[in-house]
């Protein structure tokens, strides 16, 4: 029943974006008579065996509801809001992981970009895995352990991105934390083979996990949203994790105070595995301003020269717009950016490329300036060949597509 009430939900959440208002209205009317259905239906009494054991362990579902109701406000904020869903800077401004944010004072991204997700099929296939998985296993290992297990794996996740995705990309999803609830699943299999439980899973559970599991797996092996890598380390986080707080599961329900270790762990291993990004920028904004400061100071020399020809200005104030204007503006942005510390490694080569670009320009000016005081023409030609060389290494700033 808890699969049909996030269906119900799912459906709405399309269906609204394109509905009139009138049609908007009746279907929150049909969603709030299933919602209330479903909840008369939860609370009646069930003679299975198997739902017997999960009701006197964990009474009433919590954590699973709330993470699903978090994603789902998230998800139709997004949907209504303004900019494309899956365009990176609408993705930043909802909170996803993004280095040059992430690691210079929003570390909370590590844990809020497991609430974002980029399209429908991410966001259905998601929460139906973890609805599918919370109904069996909140109720097994109970609600801290489960909480624990989904909040380990899904910072670890996000961390390891930092590591194995481009520093500036985006990643996003709580993929990551449901292949950590996967791996809870898989432990407190092994312990239940260990120690064999009194009370066996239906069929039917495990036709329901599977018919979750596999458009989720299936999504997450097409899809790039956090990487297979980080994917695969939430589900052994989760492993490792339920290993330890699953312990006797087939037989009790396991101690919530084993979940403190699994977060202490994790903690750690965020601390340790972020800190070395701490500071991380991105350079492609500063390729932007160098190509402003090259047009604005070009276009500045050029109107001067062709106020000179015409006999408007004099030598000495075309002298004076390269001193006076052009120069100054050069160093303050080259001062600029020789100051930027936190570079990713794959931009480093952008960043050399624009200290030979200034080392080169401001070079070329001042030949120029030299040449026009001494009306030197070998001076000049030396000029225009630094000039060359310069926009030789402006162009390898452009990164390539």
């Amino acid at each position: 029943m808890a699969t049909a009430v996030f269906a119900l939900v799912l459906l709405a959440c399309a269906a609204l974006y394109f509905m009139s208002a009138q049609e908007r209205a009746q279907l929150a009317q049909r969603a709030v008579a299933a919602l209330r259905e479903a909840i008369r239906t939860a609370r009646e009494k069930s003679d299975d065996p198997f739902d017997e054991m999960l009701r006197a362990r964990t009474g009433r579902l919590v954590v699973t509801p709330l993470l699903v109701a978090l994603n789902t406000i998230v998800f139709i904020g997004m949907l209504f809001g303004s900019g494309a869903m899956y365009d990176p800077q609408t993705l930043i401004g909802w909170g996803v992981n993004y280095a040059p944010r992430t690691t210079n004072a929003e570390w909370w991204r590590l844990a809020g970009s497991m609430f974002v997700h980029g399209n429908i099929f991410h966001f259905a296939t998601t929460m139906a895995a973890l609805v599918s998985l919370g109904v069996l296993l909140e109720r097994a290992v109970g609600r801290i352990a489960f909480a624990a297990i989904y909040l380990a794996a899904g910072l670890l996740t996000s961390v390891v991105s930092l590591w194995t995705t481009s520093p500036t990309s985006v990643s996003f999803g709580s993929s990551g934390a449901v292949f950590g609830i996967y791996g809870l699943l898989l432990a407190s299999l092994v312990w239940a083979i260990v120690k064999r439980p009194e009370v066996g899973i239906p069929l039917i559970v495990v036709k329901r996990l599977a018919a979750a599991a596999v458009p989720f797996f299936l999504y997450n092996l097409a899809a790039d949203n956090l990487g297979t890598t980080s994917e695969l380390a939430g589900f052994g986080a989760g492993f490792a994790g339920g290993l330890l707080v699953a312990r006797g599961v087939g037989r009790e329900k396991p101690a919530a105070l084993r979940a403190a270790w699994v977060i202490a762990a994790a903690s750690v291993i965020v601390v340790m595995a972020a800190a070395p990004f701490r500071g991380t920028i991105d350079f492609t904004p500063e390729i932007a301003r160098i190509a402003a400061v090259e047009e604005r100071t070009a276009d500045a020399y050029d109107t001067a020269l062709a106020n000179y020809h015409v006999g408007r200005i004099r030598a000495k104030e075309l002298i004076q717009v390269i001193e006076r204007t052009i120069l100054p503006e050069l160093q303050a942005v080259h001062a600029r950016v020789a100051a930027l510390r936190g570079v990713p490694q794959e931009q480093v080569p952008l960043a050399a490329a624009a200290r030979e670009y200034f080392k080169l320009r401001e070079a070329s000016w001042r030949r120029r300036a030299e040449g026009l005081v001494k009306s030197n023409t070998k001076i000049l030609r030396d000029a225009e060949q630094t000039e060359r060389a310069a926009m030789d290494a402006f162009r390898k700033m452009i990164p390539t597509t």
